[in-house]
């Protein structure tokens, strides 16, 4: 949304008399969760506006997976939920539950202990409802996610990792689901349409102005909420809060989430908080557009078949530990480790035993370019024309990681390769410890053929952000502490949740829950202005 610094005061501005009972600013998962809430919850007139032209619409959440992180009681409480439970389920899918202290240790953990707590519970709390009001009230196609957190052990789907369900389709089948409940529940959409301030009269929201058609338009509204997404696409606001190198990272989704929406509700004095020096970042395809996702191939630009293999830089040499913990645990800070190497890229190895393992989705024929070999030194050799510098450096790394593996199998012959669960597999024995481990997973790469892909990081969203009320969404005012009445957040704008890392699926989750919160609240707040 553009910035109320720079909005031009030449052009005529219009005051639309008819009020809306709600305005939502940003047309993606959290924004349309709280358009739907506030239309269920008795607004009769809800626009939605985003700067964006309509073929951007849906924001960051086009370009996900779909994964919602939820606590629940195992497979008996999911099956309601999705469409493509197999005859028989419970005889061919094991699924623990995953408890609603089990979801809060790991936002906790991941965190640093920083989260807020409140924020914390009213994500956690609320994600059974509110994913259960996305299929039922939505629409939205839940899946079990069989292709990206279940493996096939011994006849079943295991699930690992907490997560179980995505969305048919991925984002697009997510957005696609709320375009078509917003146009039954008739809320209105504007494209092309940033928003430009807030208004505000006696410390409560009367409206907004936006510049629609080249006019600024005044529109009236008890309450707006705000869903703009972070500041991951702006470049100069990456390097300022995250740090120097940042401008190298590629843009995940939307190029529109530029941190505008922040602008708006610094003008009127909200209270920032959480982790500006944070964000979700990810192993990303080397040769990925810069700027922007791609909306055909979306999330498929993802690589994260790195537990079933190794990473090095550009110098030969590992730089995280792949099997530290489940994937969706790790891959939304290895990003920053990536592009903390030497030119801001990596390579993903391989060989014959694991690749059949990576998901066709990320790693298929015509979606990433790979380069295979019939022997290590080969490999290598072909790397150097993909930045490699130390061939030599990456022969040794892999032997010594080899000689480290079959240590500890020969240590512990009892122990097998499981990637369903942390299998204990490791490069860590009496007799061979390397400086930095792989903690699970731990298989030689000594199979031909073998394989390796560049990567580079890839950036989804930003981690700072509004303060909010966790039990309204309500932004909370800097000078007094308290809510500003009428304005509400959700989505990646809202700060104090995640910090440094975060659960996998837990975004689209937390977006949904706030969205829902301030969609009621502004249904209330209508329904009292009304009476």
């Amino acid at each position: 949304m553009g910035s109320p610094s720079t909005r031009s005061t030449s052009l005529p501005r219009l005051s639309l008399m008819a009020a809306f009972d709600c305005i939502v600013v940003g047309s993606g998962h959290a924004g349309s969760c709280a358009a739907l809430s506030a239309i269920q919850a008795g607004c009769k007139n809800v626009l939605m506006v985003d700067k964006c032209p309509a073929e951007w619409v849906g924001g960051n959440g086009y370009f996900t997976a779909g994964a919602h992180r939820m606590a629940h009681k195992g497979l008996e409480d999911i099956l309601p939920l999705v469409q493509n439970a197999p005859p028989n389920a419970a005889a061919r899918i094991e699924m623990s539950p995953y408890t609603r202290e089990e979801f809060v240790a790991d936002i906790m953990r991941l965190g640093g202990g920083k989260s807020n707590p409140a924020m914390v519970d009213a994500v956690v709390n609320n994600s059974r409802q509110v994913v259960g009001w996305l299929a039922e009230y939505v629409g939205v196609p839940f899946t079990l996610s069989f292709n990206r957190q279940a493996y096939e052990v011994d006849g079943k789907q295991k699930f690992w990792g907490g997560l179980v369900i995505s969305v048919q389709d991925g984002g697009k089948g997510l957005i696609a689901a709320h375009q078509q409940a917003l146009k039954k529940a008739g809320v209105s959409i504007w494209f092309d349409a940033p928003a430009l301030s807030l208004v505000v009269k006696d410390g409560a929201i009367t409206g907004i102005i936006v510049r629609k058609d080249g006019q600024d338009l005044e529109l009236k509204a008890p309450s707006v909420i705000l869903a703009a997404g972070g500041f991951e696409a702006n470049m100069n606001l990456r390097t300022k809060h995250l740090g120097t190198g940042w401008e190298r990272a590629r843009v995940r989704g939307t190029p529109y989430n530029t941190g505008d929406g922040f602008d708006l509700a610094k003008a009127i004095g909200a209270k920032f908080t959480g982790d500006w020096g944070g964000c979700h970042s990810t192993a990303w395809d080397a040769n990925a557009p810069v700027g922007a996702g791609e909306r055909e191939l979306t999330n498929q630009f993802t690589k994260s078949g790195y537990p079933l293999g190794i990473m090095i830089n550009s110098k030969g040499d590992r730089f995280v530990d792949e099997g530290e913990d489940y994937r969706n645990y790790t891959y939304a800070k290895f990003g920053r480790a990536i592009l903390q190497q030497p030119g801001g890229y990596a390579f993903q190895i391989w060989d014959s035993k694991m690749i059949s393992n990576l998901r066709k989705e990320e790693y298929g024929d015509g979606i990433v370019e790979k380069i295979f070999a019939d022997d290590i030194d080969q490999l290598a050799a072909k790397l150097t024309d993909k930045g490699l510098d130390d061939k030599e450096g990456m022969v040794a790394t892999i032997r010594t990681f080899n000689e480290a593996v079959q240590r500890h199998r020969a240590e512990f012959p009892e122990m097998h390769w499981d990637p369903a669960v942390k299998d204990g597999l490791s490069t860590q024995s009496a007799t061979l410890r390397l400086p930095l481990p792989k903690s699970n997973w731990a298989v030689t790469i000594d199979e031909a053929p073998f394989m390796a892909v560049k990567v580079a990081c890839g950036i989804t969203f930003t981690f700072g952000g509004l303060c909010i009320d966790p039990e309204t969404a309500g932004v909370i005012s800097e000078a007094t502490g308290k809510v500003i009445k009428g304005l509400y957040c959700t989505g990646e704008m809202v700060g104090g949740l995640f910090y440094t890392n975060y659960p996998g699926g837990s975004g689209l989750t937390a977006g949904a829950v706030f969205g829902y919160k301030a969609g009621r609240e502004a249904g209330q707040r209508a329904i009292e202005l009304e009476s």
